[in-house]
């Protein structure tokens, strides 16, 4: 049953010789691994506003300020990781680049707060375009965390079904997201020019406005370059690209930044022209939108277009943070669970822990964007600090090119990145302490898995003499049947028991329930296999597994002073259909996981596949 269902809603599997067919045309790119960036336009000039707006409707004149410093930072961001993609073509972004160049921990670190971080790309993007989604329909309101989680789960199996589909889907969103901005845009620029919208800015550009600070001007840049956030994904899978992969991918980033950097800058521009006053039920975006198109058609079609990204930009999170998985997990400090690809050619298991992740910080925070966003920024600009400067040691190594330049683009970037992070952390340190406590256990959590990888590396080489010292070599073996009743299981069990055992034991075991039932199992027994040693067990409780062990465990001390091998042999019934097996018990499954727990017993299952 599960089988057919995950036919219906993953597809029928694909030959890994189709794994061509799955890479990405810089059109197809741009839809997958540019959403988020694309779509924090939508958010990113209203987290300037709300931080302004607590000192004055004036000081909102400062947003055009705040804009043009994260646009520079974008600017170097975008050179910086263009040299990333050509320098590391393999992804893994700024882990990969932080780990060569600064050494393990700063990989991880970088490596970690970019694994948040995409589950909070996930968390931001779902709960944005909800409140797009309330923005225009208001009797939505109440329900924001089931509609986000639902908009989670709709993208995963999105991405289950493989690059491809997911890809072809997002076209439409996205490039209808590009158009509705640009029509807005030149609308927008239209109406100002003749008139038709009135100058309403609190403040002119050239105002002293009383009160403001250098703290509170950080504190909106600091808000504000949430906007840069999905600018790395494109650099962390280049290996999705068409070849030539790099250039592709380095084309895209470039396409995407300057759409970003137009998009961005213009809505500040219409924000502030316009008077834009943040509202907790009317987004920034939608105001610009009303004011612009009125609220008729277009008006909602930019809503509908705004809420689609927002919820599809998720999908950003979905692309990279597989791969980011997969290299941290090729590098033994993920579990090798996240290097296996799925029926689709995706690596299903990182697409499951990033939705699973994701779905847990909406229902933590409660769906809130505005409380998500200060740990998304360090999560970005953590990562960025560390891939940057790591580049500028690259240059400093390598020496290609016109190695200077590329490095002072990258000594801009990283002090700009840096700057953001010393500003987080002390103007938002109430928003982003977890970070302080999260990064720790996930570090512990890197070193503890990648030291359980050496450990076991070493026990399993061939060439290590102590492992070779250790082999024994047994004089006889026995052998244990689990006997529930005597049947055609039982039956083969045993035929194929005394054809690999010196000895063979039957076990048993009776809850005391029908005492003549059990006598006559018993018998039914000896008189089948007289030869078979034959015990029964007792028990007042209703588990099979402590009395089982018990037996199992004496045995095999017996067995360990004659120098004889111990195996069990569970025997079970193999239904002809998946489905059915959900009519019958988990007897066995659930005394081999017992099983497996003891060191000097071999745990085996004799299958009898039943023929209807």
């Amino acid at each position: 049953m599960w089988r057919y269902l995950k036919r219906l809603i993953i597809g029928r599997p694909l030959k890994s010789t189709d794994e061509a067919g799955q890479s990405l045309t810089k059109f197809k790119g741009l839809a997958l691994l540019s959403s988020d960036a694309l779509s924090s336009v939508a958010y990113g000039t209203e987290q300037i506003t709300v931080v302004l707006i607590t000192l004055s409707t004036a000081a909102l004149m400062y947003q055009m300020w705040v804009a043009l410093l994260v646009l520079v930072l974008l600017a170097a961001i975008t050179l910086s990781y263009r040299q990333i993609i050509y320098a590391y073509p393999s992804g893994g972004g700024a882990y990969v680049v932080a780990r060569t160049n600064w050494g393990e921990g700063a990989g991880l670190v970088a490596g970690g707060s970019l694994l948040v971080d995409y589950m909070l790309t996930v968390a931001v993007s779902t709960t944005s375009g909800t409140e797009a989604i309330t923005s225009a329909i208001p009797s939505l309101y109440h329900y924001q965390v089931p509609i986000a989680v639902l908009i989670v789960l709709f993208i995963m199996v999105l991405n289950l079904r493989g690059m491809r589909d997911s890809a072809a889907f997002l076209v439409i969103p996205v490039y209808f997201f590009i158009l509705m901005i640009i029509l807005m845009i030149i609308i927008g620029g239209y109406n100002i020019l003749t008139g038709k919208i009135a100058y309403h800015a609190a403040a002119p550009l050239n105002a002293s406005v009383k009160g403001m600070t250098l703290l509170l001007f950080f504190k909106a840049l600091s808000a504000g370059s949430a906007s840069l956030t999905g600018v790395e994904a494109i650099s962390n899978a280049v290996p999705n690209f068409k070849q030539p992969s790099r250039k592709n991918a380095a084309n895209t980033l470039a396409l995407m930044a300057i759409i970003l950097a137009i998009f961005f800058g213009s809505i500040t521009c219409l924000s502030y022209y316009m008077g834009i006053i943040p509202n907790v039920k009317d987004t920034v975006l939608s105001q610009i939108g009303s004011g612009v198109f009125g609220h008729g058609f277009f008006y909602y079609m930019l809503q509908l277009a705004t809420a689609l990204i927002l919820a599809v930009a998720a999908n950003t999170g979905f692309s990279a943070f597989p791969i980011l998985a997969y290299n941290m997990a090729k590098d033994k400090y993920l579990p090798h669970a996240y290097l296996d690809k799925g029926d689709r050619l995706g690596y299903s298991n990182g697409i499951i822990s990033l939705a699973i992740g994701a779905i847990t910080l909406i229902l933590i925070f409660n769906g809130k964007t505005n409380l998500l966003i200060p740990l998304y920024a360090v999560g970005v600009f953590v990562p960025f600090t560390l891939s940057q400067s790591g580049m500028i040691v690259h240059w400093f190594h390598h020496k290609e090119g016109f190695w200077p330049g590329k490095m002072f683009i990258n000594l801009i970037g990283a002090g700009m990145s840096l700057m953001l992070v010393v500003i987080l952390f002390a103007l938002r340190f109430r928003d982003v302490w977890p970070y302080l406590i999260i990064m720790p256990l996930i570090l512990y959590m890197f070193y503890r898995i990648h030291n359980h990888y050496q450990q076991v590396a070493r026990q399993l080489r061939i060439d290590n003499k102590d492992a070779a010292a250790q082999i024994r070599k047994y004089d006889g073996s026995t052998v244990i049947v689990l006997v529930g009743n005597v049947t055609q299981v039982t039956r083969q069990a045993i035929s194929y028991a005394t054809s690999i055992a010196n000895q063979v034991v039957a076990v048993h075991v009776s809850f005391n329930s029908d005492p003549e039932s059990e006598k006559k199992i018993e018998d039914q027994f000896k008189h089948e296999y007289p030869d078979i040693r034959f015990v029964n067990i007792h028990t007042s409780y209703r588990s099979l597994n402590d009395p089982v062990l018990r037996f199992c465990d004496v045995i095999a001390r017996k067995d360990d002073e004659i120098n004889y091998s111990t195996t069990v042999l569970v025997p079970q019934f193999v239904p002809r259909h998946h489905w059915q097996q959900v009519l019958h018990n988990q007897t066995g499954l659930r005394l081999r996981a017992a099983l497996n727990s003891r060191q000097n017993i071999i745990v085996s299952t004799y299958n009898y596949h039943l023929s209807n």
